[in-house]
C-alpha cells in the first residue's frame, strides 16, 4: 500500500554547502559505479573528511579494484544519501558525482580506519576509498506552506 500524504509539497534546490552538510548528517548512502559496462549500486556507510566522502571497502570489492585501476586520476562514481520520511514524503536527497581514489598512504588509511567503523566486520574492511565531490546537487522536499 502506498502511503497517503495530504500535504502539498515544494522542491527546494540546495546549494553545495547545505547539500554536503546534510550528507554529513547521516552515515548511510549508496555508491554508484560502472561494472561490466553497467551501473552498479552498493549501500555503504560513509564519513565526510576534509570535504571528501570516505567509505571503507575490502580488497575483493568491485569498487576497490575499479578505484585501484584508476589510481592516478581516479574513477568516476556517484554517491547518494537521503533522509525522506516514508509517510509524508518530506526530507532531502543529495547526489555527488566525483572521482573515487583508493587510499594508499598507510598513515592516512590508519586514521580513516579509526574515523569510520564499517557495518561489516572491520577485519574484512581493510581498504578505504576517498570520493572528491566535483558536482553536488541536492533537494529538500518541504511542505508547501513551510
Amino acid at each position: 500500500m502506498i502511503p497517503r500524504h495530504d500535504t502539498a509539497q515544494r522542491r527546494i534546490d540546495l546549494d553545495r554547502t547545505e547539500a554536503l552538510r546534510l550528507l554529513g548528517s547521516v552515515s548511510l548512502g549508496r555508491v554508484v559505479f560502472t561494472r561490466q559496462a553497467l551501473p552498479t549500486v552498493r549501500p555503504v556507510n560513509h564519513v565526510l573528511d576534509g570535504g571528501d566522502i570516505v567509505i571503507r571497502t575490502h580488497e575483493a570489492a568491485a569498487l576497490t579494484s575499479h578505484a585501484r585501476r584508476g589510481e592516478d586520476g581516479g574513477v568516476v562514481v556517484a554517491y547518494e544519501a537521503d533522509a525522506i520520511d516514508p509517510e509524508t514524503h518530506l526530507g532531502w536527497s543529495v547526489v555527488v558525482t566525483g572521482y573515487a581514489r583508493l587510499v594508499t598512504d598507510p598513515a592516512e588509511l590508519a586514521r580513516l580506519r579509526e574515523l569510520l567503523q564499517p557495518w561489516a566486520p572491520p577485519d574484512d574492511m581493510d581498504q578505504a576509498v576517498r570520493i572528491r565531490p566535483d558536482l553536488v546537487t541536492g533537494v529538500r522536499l518541504a511542505r508547501e506552506d513551510g
